[in-house]
């Protein structure tokens, strides 16, 4: 499968992900080698991926706690002190074998530790291999914000193996398959609805769709890096799916929702807002949010959730001047952003939901 080079580093797929980090590994310079492994990682692929390591670089493993709780400062903090302990200096590297927590929080690590050394994201989940791990955006939460700190700098390279896949359960899938829809819903019409032919989510299946995913995301970062324009098209399902993950987050009473499982609900309330303001078709409409229903288990939105998570609109990073901007659809393959939405149809949108 063939690799994909973006501005500063490169996605390798497969058998040769192995084969050049190897090579890589051999030629740098490096003093020393750190795996960054969540609690789900180190039991379930941490061995898979040194049994392909050929170096004599001193290793040593850094774990932290999984889930999206705990990607904050506070978990920086400790992989900070702990590469500082053992004796991490600026010709060190990173590895960050793990899903998006791990991808995020281990670029940021990376970038600001002794202002910065090299980093390799492997990419285990779905949703890490098509999203998060591929752009150079890393960071972390702040409290419920999702994102709110952190910076913009790739990878030295990308690993993906779909091996990995194996190992996840399949509300994990899902909502990784959540960004490919999106890939599809904002750039391809046709690579939506191969997507949807998917009966099952089969890592055979997955292997050249996840490829062509990352095509679709490279196409867009690797012009617009810092997203000044067209990578905003990214954030289609984001500006109120984020606002709706933050909010179940923390909700003591809520249920946490996977990042895909509340980007599917965003996708479909965004939809209904492209309809208003963007004509999006009704037939479109009703594709896309019945085909997310088939796939995304309907989520209980009560009327009194409906302020809070507009009110945390106003922490997107998309906004300008305290205005909320939105990506929105005029068709399904299409996408344009920086669209004010008037507050009224954000409930409206919402009541839409809710009414499937």
């Amino acid at each position: 499968m063939q690799s994909i080079k973006s501005r500063e580093s490169i996605v390798y797929f497969q058998e040769e992900t192995y084969v050049q980090l190897n090579q890589y590994l051999s030629k740098s310079n490096h003093s020393s080698v750190f795996i960054l492994v969540d609690t789900n990682t180190h039991e379930n692929c941490l061995a898979r991926f040194m049994g392909h390591l050929e170096i004599e670089i001193p290793i040593e493993i850094i774990e932290i706690e999984a889930g999206e709780i705990n990607k904050n400062i506070e978990t920086c903090s400790g992989v900070w002190n702990a590469l500082s302990e053992l004796g991490a200096d600026r010709k060190s590297l990173l590895i960050n074998l793990g899903g998006g927590v791990v991808t995020d929080l281990g670029g940021f690590v990376a970038c600001t530790f002794k202002r910065g050394i090299s980093y390799v994201n492997v990419p285990t989940s779905l949703l890490a291999q098509v999203d998060a791990s591929v752009g150079g955006k890393t960071g972390v939460d702040l409290g419920n914000l999702k994102n709110m700190v952190g910076v913009i700098s790739e990878s030295e390279m990308v690993l993906i193996d779909t091996g990995y896949l194996e190992t996840l359960p399949g509300n994990e899938l899902r909502s990784g398959f959540a960004e490919m829809l999106k890939h599809g819903l904002i750039k391809d019409a046709s690579y939506w609805n191969r997507l949807l032919k998917i009966k099952e989510l089969t890592t055979t299946d997955l292997a050249e769709l996840i490829h062509e995913s990352v095509i679709i995301k490279n196409s867009i970062v690797t012009v617009d890096p810092t997203e000044q324009n067209i990578r905003k098209f990214l954030n289609f399902g984001h500006t109120l799916g984020h606002a709706i993950e933050s909010y179940f987050l923390t909700h003591p009473s809520k249920t946490t929702l996977l990042h895909g499982e509340a980007i599917a609900i965003g996708m479909i309330v965004e939809s209904f807002l492209a309809k208003e303001l963007c004509n999006l078709s009704v037939t479109e409409l009703n594709e896309i949010s019945q085909n997310l229903l088939t796939i995304y288990p309907k989520v209980v939105i009560e009327k009194d959730d409906y302020q809070p998570i507009i009110d945390l609109l106003i922490f997107d990073k998309k906004n300008v001047g305290g205005k909320v901007l939105f990506v929105l659809l005029k068709k399904i393959g299409d996408a344009v952003f920086n669209i004010e939405v008037p507050t009224q149809l954000l409930s409206d949108s919402l009541d839409y939901y809710n009414a499937l």
